[in-house]
């Protein structure tokens, strides 16, 4: 089983019922295939980037599902022989799913170990700095260096 998503877009002159019941339609199919539905999402009209089949907008629909690839060719196959439905996309997305956690379980390695490394000391404030509290603020580009103080020098 794989987690795959689903976009479609509809045509922008279908009856919200009519699109709501090929969503149920689609639910279905999944369903009936041993699949499972994650989420379906709505996104509304939208402008398309370029004309598909004389529109120029389209209804999108956002479709999450986990099921194997003979549910996803049978997905597909109803996609493309209705008529309600102008333009779709598949991905299968559980291998970049692995990747980002992956990446997340590394991220909080590091940072676990660099928080116990290197606890940080506190930093003087600004206004602590300017004030002369603190840390001595570090000394600028072309001022004199103070000079040691001078007493009498034996002799």
């Amino acid at each position: 089983m794989r987690i795959y998503e689903e976009l479609f877009i509809a045509k922008p002159d279908a009856p919200d019922e009519e699109v709501d019941a090929f969503i149920e339609q689609m639910k279905t199919t999944v369903s009936n295939a041993g699949g499972t539905v994650d989420k379906v999402e709505k996104w509304g009209k939208r402008k398309l980037a370029y004309k598909v089949d004389r529109y120029r907008e389209g209804a999108y629909v956002l479709f999450q599902f986990t099921a194997g690839p003979e549910t996803v060719k049978e997905f597909e196959r109803r996609l493309r022989v209705s008529d309600l439905v102008i333009k779709f996309l598949t991905v299968r997305i559980d291998e970049t799913l692995k990747r980002l956690e992956k990446r997340k379980k590394d991220r909080d390695k590091r940072a676990h170990r660099k928080s116990i490394a290197a606890p940080a000391a506190p930093q003087p404030s600004v206004a602590q700095q300017l004030m002369g509290e603190g840390a001595p603020a570090p000394a600028m580009p072309g001022l004199p260096k103070e000079a040691p103080p001078s007493g009498p020098k034996e002799a």
